[in-house]
């Protein structure tokens, strides 16, 4: 199945019914009195989270969702049915977005979660609504109320505990593949990756953590540069980046200058992204001679100046990667089952919905 991780979508709800003007004629009842009924509520458009979905492809090619306008009332008090709801059903972590202004609408984060899009209009009031003691025959009606428009983008962002970051031929691939069940493409040229992966790790019996292997990063990849920075954003919902570095790149690129060609890249993309925890992962040991290693290693973290956690690995031969695993692990796991990013504002949930309450001065009533 093709990756899509963003889409355009336009969402309709379903307009109200008309009230309708009806007066009960029947034999021997001459002044029967009105009997118009209401209007049906227009179907409303819903969203839920499908455990089940990992990509948004089903929305490249269907764009436009219309649910179905409410009936119109009828005499003998008959009021119009209300219309279906329609249901979208979207991955976890899936972010929605107003297409014009970028506002969020809504995030999905946990299976099974339903959002409301766009709400149905309300049917409009029938003439037997006016019936009172001094207005016995009325002849008023309102038309229903029209449903919501919107014009949505949607964003998905694939939730994982952990983000590999690094260059082409960093060995991303591979190591995601000796850690996890996740069997991405592997080739000896850059940029074998095209679209992110997950991984699942297995830690113990009930114990595991995700991890996302997104494109290689270039220099110049916030600008759009490359491949990666069309998934840099996947890495925003992780608890914790890795950074691998090749320590013996084949074109004998120095391993410094590319590492600190990542770090500002990230700075440039999203200083929050940047300041998120990183940990260091030198790759590739298999390739460096045994006797070699350790000055390799120690003269790297004295050039990059780096202060923080420094594992190093071999993917391939799967050495020191136990020890990774574990460490990882025991950080991911002080944290709580799911980040939510505070500048989203959810939509109206079935408990919330607003009923219909017509006011004095509405234009409709005439």
């Amino acid at each position: 199945m093709k990756f899509v991780d963003e889409a355009y979508i336009d969402v309709i709800a379903g307009n109200g019914g008309n009230g309708c003007v009806s007066f009960r004629r029947e034999k021997f009842i001459p002044f029967g009195g009105p009997n118009g009924g209401d209007g049906g509520r227009g179907g409303h458009v819903w969203v839920a989270a499908d455990r089940n979905l990992n990509t948004l492809v089903d929305f490249r090619f269907s764009r436009r969702h219309e649910a179905r306008h409410g009936e119109h009332g009828r005499g003998s008090d008959q009021f119009g049915a209300a219309a279906e709801d329609i249901v979208l059903r979207m991955p976890v972590g899936t972010i929605i977005r107003d297409a014009e202004t970028g506002a969020p609408v809504a995030e999905l984060l946990e299976p099974g979660e339903r959002i409301l899009l766009a709400k149905g209009g309300d049917g409009g009031f029938g003439n037997l609504h006016y019936k009172t003691s001094t207005n016995r025959a009325p002849r008023q009606k309102t038309p229903g109320w029209p449903g919501e428009q919107k014009k949505l983008k949607l964003e998905l962002r694939i939730l994982a505990d952990v983000g590999l970051l690094g260059m082409p031929n960093a060995g991303k691939s591979t190591l995601i593949t000796a850690i996890s069940n996740a069997r991405p493409k592997i080739a000896d040229y850059p940029f074998t990756t095209l679209h992110p992966n997950l991984g699942v790790v297995r830690v113990g019996p009930e114990q595991s953590f995700v991890v996302a292997d997104v494109p290689g990063l270039i220099e110049g990849a916030a600008e759009g540069a490359g491949l990666g920075h069309q998934f840099l954003r996947h890495l925003q919902r992780t608890r914790l980046l890795l950074h691998l570095v090749d320590l013996a790149p084949f074109d004998g690129v120095d391993p410094v200058e590319q590492a600190r060609a990542i770090v500002a890249e990230l700075k440039k993309y999203d200083p929050a992204l940047h300041d998120k925890p990183r940990w260091l992962v030198l790759n590739k040991l298999d390739v460096v001679p045994v006797d070699e290693r350790a000055a390799r290693v120690k003269d790297f973290v004295k050039r990059f100046k780096w202060k923080g956690p420094v594992f190093e690995i071999s993917a391939l031969t799967r050495e020191g990667c136990e020890a990774l695993v574990q460490a990882i692990y025991r950080h991911v796991a002080t944290y709580q089952t799911h980040h939510v990013e505070p500048d989203v504002r959810f939509a109206e949930t079935p408990e919330e919905e607003p009923a219909f309450a017509p006011q004095a001065d509405d234009p409709r009533f005439r």
